[in-house]
């Protein structure tokens, strides 16, 4: 029998070692933009309340607490301008990626059934497919695509790894065009909370929906809203009858986010000072970054939200990759995400201020 693994690419990550070891030769060392992971401290209020709730000794639900569900469901409607939703409409899940990663196959996905999702994204769309023994394909626009088979369409606005931003119009032309072929929209909207030169707007939106959450659900993180990449927190939000049936998959399989972090999920989701001082450190950064890479001679594209920069020198991301390599700055190749992204590179704006200022000076002078 077929191992698991073998349905799945080439871990992408392990071909970048040779390069970060190079950077790591640098006289300062390392200025690490490869991977958004969250460097600053977990804010205060939130490790305190995740403190407070360590003594649980019992098992945790899947749908979690009525305090979680308080929680989500006031966000979505808070942030998102969400309408008329109830607990039935949110779900609490173990980080995004094992979402992303599991869905299809919690969905009851196979051969035969197709999973679509954009021509430049995450990795683990892919990797879902394959997982479920389902069939893939990339888009550049959605509505392009035969509708034949199409079981599940990822959205991912702000993009990772562009930052593009789907306009309400896009959405709601595309939500539309999926719930007349009867196609399920999930909408990775995790970067969210980090527009920069767009206002991102979620699929749950009544402009976008029309006031209805039949057949689309958005996706949420907290990992990069609130510096909690290493509590797992994230949830789903719209239609009930697809999260209802989540829930008793998820419950069968015992996928449960432990009760000190859906504690701190609360605090996080209730406050929304340390997010606009998240965003205001993430901002300097990008501000120092893009003008150092712009003054390098790199191109910018899109990046209107999240947080990465997608740059090229019109040359191989390989060849990108050495060059900043060599100045002791670790990026991502751009065809981690797809084949068009072969002449990108994507610089997380991830680092403390220290770190950044090094790259800055390097990129200037270099």
């Amino acid at each position: 029998m077929s191992a698991v693994s073998d349905r799945l690419p080439a871990f992408p990550w392990d071909k970048l070692e040779p390069f970060k070891a190079k950077a790591a030769t640098h006289p300062d060392g390392i200025v690490d933009l490869s991977v958004g992971t969250p460097v600053d401290p977990v804010p205060e209020l939130i490790r305190k309340a995740l403190v407070e709730a360590a003594d649980s000794p019992g098992y945790p639900t899947v749908w979690g607490t009525p305090e979680l569900r308080d929680a989500l469901v006031g966000w979505c409607t808070r942030r998102l301008g969400a309408r008329d939703l109830t607990h039935r409409n949110v779900l609490p899940v173990v980080g995004s990626k094992e979402l992303v990663a599991w869905l299809p196959t919690q969905l009851g996905l196979g051969p035969g059934d197709r999973v679509a999702y954009p021509r430049l994204a995450y990795p683990t769309y892919e990797v879902g497919a394959r997982l479920a023994r389902a069939d893939h394909v990339a888009y550049d626009d959605p509505m392009d695509l035969d509708p034949t088979g199409l079981k599940l369409l990822w959205l991912n606005s702000p993009s990772n790894p562009t930052g593009r931003v789907l306009s309400q119009r896009e959405l709601t032309r595309i939500v539309a065009w999926a719930r007349e072929h009867g196609i399920l929209v999930f909408s990775d909207e995790c970067y969210l909370e980090l527009g920069w030169e767009a206002d991102p707007v979620s699929v749950l939106h009544p402009e976008v929906c029309g006031g209805s959450y039949e057949g689309i659900v958005a996706v949420h993180s907290l990992s990069k809203r609130s510096n909690l990449a290493g509590y797992r927190s994230a949830f789903l939000a719209g239609d009930p009858a697809v999260l209802g049936d989540l829930l008793q998959i998820r419950k069968h399989g015992g996928m449960m986010t432990s009760a000190p972090t859906q504690a701190a999920t609360v605090a996080a989701l209730s406050d929304d000072t340390h997010v606009q001082e998240q965003r205001a450190r993430y901002a300097a950064r990008r501000e120092a970054l893009r003008d150092a890479l712009v003054r390098h001679g790199f191109r910018i594209e899109h990046s209107e939200a999240s947080l990465y920069l997608w740059v090229t020198r019109d040359e191989s991301c390989w060849d990108t990759v050495a060059h900043l390599a060599a100045l002791g700055i670790l990026v991502a190749p751009g065809d981690f995400y797809g084949p068009a992204g072969d002449r990108f590179v994507r610089v997380a704006l991830t680092a403390t201020d220290e770190r950044i200022q090094a790259a800055t000076s390097r990129l200037t002078t270099g």
